[in-house]
């Protein structure tokens, strides 16, 4: 194997859904093939899936967010290829590494203001239990507040504050003390806050599942009402920060917002190495490593490893020298604003929601037009949350778009393209779209017989 990698596994193509059935997950696999997802993809490259035949596809769930510069971006690939022929003391862990330390400066001065800290990790999901560790241990309280809704990873701790019963439900008792809040309700948030048992609120200013945004001015007094009880304000921008809503982060779309601690990744990694970071203040930071005996109370072992540090800081120069920011916030308005124009033409969308790069379609049970209802209620007996399948099946199968529901049972389908998309994709995408929406008036109809056919195998298995 070792003389030549590739010639050995290319000696197993095709074997990738059986060796998963064999030993990672079935139930996956099983989920791919009934959809009709097991493509067998082979190449990546920037916006773009190539399959064994060639076939070329246009990549819109960008592995969750990861390959927001699109794949195998030509300069990260090259440091990191410089990098590896360097043979750097990597992970000394009795030594500080030059890489981490340019790394956490260049994000310091990307979030601003007194975000002046840096604790690297591995992922999104490890930002969140490292903020949450920081602020109890800043403020001497347990609680965690957090909104419906929400997600921020799947780990115990992250999981304590998933908004959805779906995820948490099977594993046992999580953290105690943790609150649920509407989201954009800041008289329940007001509520929750004044006990002044909470250490932290944890929101995310895009969420995740919904890609609903905070609403104006949100944010601002949700700040002001967390320092008037001594909480911290925690902000959630794994996926929705570096550039993916057309400012490097979320929150300075909102002016004279600045969070006591930012958590980001995916991005971040340029979907090489994995790497995740908590920015913070310095008081915050202080707090935790408050003595020479403390100094790695918090840490852990890949956090700073040389592969990652510089995947994140070949990713921000990157998105800086691309312009990729400003490219988010024109493509994303450029997308916005055809599909409000889109969305009226399909009784079953009933909103456009999203900020940037980041944004969703959400469906409902028409208003008009008696036929459609009743297709809409036969399917929901069937199978909840299987409409949104009606979409992303014909927009892959039929237009090479690859895209995903938001999560389950919910209505909602989320597109996080990649932040180099041209105006030429953005076309691209809008006219399949416009295709797709168009047959699901059509009852009966080809997208009704397959998405039957679907709710119908998937309720029998």
């Amino acid at each position: 194997m070792h003389q030549d990698f590739f010639a050995w596994l290319d000696r197993h193509t095709g074997q990738q859904y059986d060796l998963h059935t064999q030993h990672l997950n079935p139930v996956f696999v099983k989920m791919l093939r009934t959809i009709g997802f097991d493509k067998g993809y082979v190449r990546g490259e920037g916006c773009y899936l190539w399959d064994a035949e060639g076939n070329k596809y246009l990549d819109l769930l960008t592995g969750w967010g990861v390959f927001a510069l699109g794949r195998n971006h030509p300069k990260v690939k090259s440091i990191i290829k410089q990098l590896l022929d360097r043979d750097m003391p990597n992970l000394v862990r009795m030594d500080c590494s030059l890489l981490s330390g340019l790394a956490a400066q260049k994000l310091a001065h990307i979030a601003g203001g007194e975000l002046s800290r840096v604790f690297f990790c591995n992922s999104g999901t490890e930002t969140i239990e490292g903020a949450i560790k920081f602020a109890r241990c800043f403020t001497g309280r347990r609680d965690i507040i957090h909104c419906d809704h929400s997600f921020h990873g799947l780990t115990t701790g992250a999981l304590s504050l998933n908004g959805e019963n779906f995820f948490r439900e099977r594993f046992g008792d999580l953290l105690p003390g943790n609150q649920k809040v509407p989201f954009n309700d800041l008289a329940a948030l007001e509520k929750a806050l004044s006990t002044k048992q909470a250490a932290a609120f944890v929101v995310e200013p895009v969420q995740g599942k919904t890609c609903d945004v905070v609403a104006d001015g949100y944010l601002l007094e949700a700040q002001r009402l967390c320092r008037k009880y001594g909480t911290l304000l925690v902000l959630d921008e794994v996926q929705s920060g570096l550039g993916r809503t057309g400012k490097w982060f979320c929150f300075q779309h909102f002016p004279d917002v600045e969070p006591d601690i930012l958590c980001t990744a995916k991005a971040l990694s340029a979907g090489y190495v994995p790497v995740g970071a908590i920015i913070t203040r310095p008081k915050i930071m202080d707090c935790v490593f408050n003595g020479m005996e403390r100094c790695v109370v918090h840490s852990n072992t890949f956090g700073q490893n040389d592969l990652a540090m510089a995947a994140a800081l070949a990713s921000l120069y990157v998105i800086e020298e691309e312009k990729l920011v400003e490219n988010a916030a024109a493509m994303g308005d450029y997308l916005m604003t055809r599909l409000k124009e889109i969305a009226p033409t399909c009784p079953f969308v009933s909103d456009v929601r999203g900020k940037g790069l980041m944004f969703a379609l959400d469906f409902a049970r028409p208003k008009e037009s008696f036929k459609l209802k009743m297709a809409w209620d036969m399917l929901h007996k069937l199978n909840f949350g299987v409409f949104g399948q009606m979409i992303i099946i014909p927009l892959l199968q039929k237009h090479r778009i690859l895209s995903q529901v938001a999560g389950y049972h919910t209505e909602v389908i989320k597109f996080l393209p990649p932040i180099t998309i041209t105006k030429e994709d953005c076309d691209w995408f809008l006219t399949a779209l416009t295709d797709v929406l168009e047959d699901t008036k059509r009852v009966p109809g080809a997208a009704w017989n397959t998405v039957m056919g679907l709710a119908k195998r998937t309720m029998t298995a």
